[in-house]
């Protein structure tokens, strides 16, 4: 019995399934199994399952695989990269190999044939043989493999713009810069790290906040000058310009998504660095319930951003996700009765419904001169990216008091120093207490990942003194698994301290007290900490306690 008869035999595909299937492999010349997987009629496992019983080869699941060096180096990259399949374990005169296309039988003679061993295949999902390619022989091996058999000393030797720009559009080069953003994309990567070493080019994305290494060949290294010409084209960058540094945008379009990169090329001393932050509106919380927001601190914030006038800052250092907060409230708030602006550097993400305004330092156009010239568009509210000097701060103010409501960021440590810094700037306490409504300071910690999260007792000896766990309660971490890439962790939440303004705590800032002072206060009446907040969300089985230590102060 073959596979397909198998599959209506056991009732996984109907007829008319089968009939579709066939179908649509006659039209895109592929065979019927890989066309019902495609229009859905059955998922791989099951498709791997029953070939595996027809065909007498067993199925390995490669997800926690240690792939032995001897098994690697005992087939040629090449191979790997054409055929997609890969070496699981090296036995005495024998290679197991896994694949995920069974009928593939010129792969595994040729195998035979180059290694002279005895091959034994295992049936594996597609998508695990992807990821121990990229993991054991690096992201982009194959095009490498392809720069490589070119004419590598022109490309080596050449420092010329014009034999730069012609290197940089080469076919092998685009599609390899390209798997790089594609890789990145699937990471959920925010930021991606090009780094020159005298001997070494380092790739690296920041994954949930945190820099983790993307596996690539050593070879790169070879290729650095066309890795960054090519992305300084796509950036519309002077490519012969190597001594000072220069920023630029990408806008890619990657399955129907739109996807902007902004990316700063820095001169260091062996080669130019590159640091590209990417901006996915698919990957972008733009409401307040899902956030993370405890439910009383929700409840706050929401209202706080109802109020007519008044400021609403919040705080954080850079990536704490402060502007996502502010998008998030703005599109709670906008409407067909009120008008809302922005004033930002640069735009990030469109919103519906939203004016918005990009600041341009080169012809003097401000964050405060844009605030002064939106005041007279007859706004309600009004959204400043950064309250960065006392210009913009003064501007902020006079809008406040003209009946506004104003939105905006500001660097600070924690809420209660937000009013200290508008102090700090040259804004009169009298004037700060008229106007600041609210603030709050804000980090992003990791998710434990649903899908190995596992529930443990702790070493109560190791944890933070500052953290109360009831006494049999049991907390949860993540085992590690390929969804999670063995870090434990899948996604971000928040934490959030919120500090709402009260007579008492214009008091103190009226007397220019201090952050420290303003926040004992604000702890009389119920403000709390971002760590609080954290061990809240580590009882709840969010995050874990080594996040809460990593993203906040005692």
């Amino acid at each position: 019995m073959n596979v397909v008869d198998a599959l209506l035999d056991k009732h996984l595909i109907t007829p008319e399934q089968l009939a579709e299937a066939q179908e649509q492999a006659a039209e895109a010349g592929t065979r019927v199994d890989r066309a019902l997987i495609t229009l859905g009629h059955i998922d791989e496992e099951d498709m791997l399952r029953v070939a595996s019983e027809q065909l007498f080869i067993p199925v390995a699941d490669l997800s926690p695989l240690r792939i032995d060096r001897e098994a690697i180096e005992s087939m040629p990259s090449k191979i790997v990269h054409q055929k997609r399949i890969v070496p699981v374990e090296r036995v005495n005169g024998s290679l197991k190999v896994a694949t995920s296309d069974p009928y593939d039988l010129y792969a595994f003679d040729e195998l035979r044939l180059m290694t002279g061993l005895e091959i034994l295949p295992v049936l594996a999902l597609e998508d695990q043989i992807n990821t121990a390619i990229k993991t054991y022989y690096g992201l982009g091996g194959d095009t490498i493999n392809d720069l490589i058999g070119d004419d590598v000393e022109t490309i080596e030797v050449t420092e010329g713009a014009e034999d730069l720009l012609e290197m940089a559009q080469e076919a092998s080069v685009i599609k390899l810069v390209n798997e790089i953003f594609l890789e990145a994309l699937n990471e959920r990567a925010s930021d991606i790290h090009i780094e020159p070493y005298e001997n070494d080019l380092k790739v690296r994305y920041r994954i949930d906040g945190v820099l983790q290494d993307a596996s690539v060949p050593p070879e790169i290294r070879r290729f650095q000058a066309a890795i960054i010409s090519r992305i300084k084209i796509m950036s519309h960058l002077n490519i012969a310009e190597k001594r000072l540094p220069q920023d630029g945008r990408i806008n890619l379009s990657v399955g129907g998504r739109q996807i902007d990169i902004r990316v700063s090329v820095i001169p260091m001393l062996f080669g130019e660095g590159i640091v590209m932050r990417i901006l996915d509106k698919a990957n972008v919380l733009f409401t307040l319930p899902e956030l993370g927001m405890a439910e009383d601190t929700f409840e706050v914030f929401e209202d706080q951003i109802k109020r007519p006038h008044g400021i609403i800052l919040v705080t954080g250092p850079t990536g704490s996700g402060k502007t996502t907060t502010l998008y998030a409230a703005l599109s709670a708030i906008v409407g067909d009765e009120i008008k809302v602006l922005t004033v930002e550097d640069p735009v990030e993400y469109h919103l519906q419904g939203v004016n918005q305004i990009q600041v341009n330092p080169k012809i003097e156009f401000s964050f405060a001169r844009g605030l002064r010239a939106i005041l007279r568009h007859d706004p309600d509210v009004v959204m400043i990216g950064e309250i960065r000097d006392r210009e913009t701060a003064e501007a902020a103010i006079q809008a406040a008091l003209t009946g506004h409501l104003v939105l905006s960021t500001l660097h600070t440590n924690d809420a209660s120093s937000a009013a200290t810094r508008l102090i700090d700037m040259g804004i009169e306490p009298f004037l700060v207490t008229s106007t600041l409504n609210a603030a709050m300071a804000q980090r992003l910690v990791r998710r434990i990942c649903p899908h190995c999260k596992e529930e443990y007792e702790p070493d109560r000896d190791k944890l933070p003194r500052d953290f109360d766990l009831p006494e049999g309660q049991k907390i949860y971490r993540g085992k590690g698994c390929r969804r999670c890439h063995d870090t434990g962790y899948l996604g971000r939440t928040g934490l959030y301290e919120l500090m709402a303004s009260s007579p008492e705590i214009s008091e103190k800032v009226l007397a220019r007290a201090s952050a420290h002072a303003i926040e004992q206060v604000a702890r009389t009446q119920g403000l709390r900490l971002l760590r609080e907040d954290g061990w809240r969300k580590v009882r709840e089985g969010l995050t874990t306690p080594a996040e809460v230590v990593r993203c906040t102060k005692v």
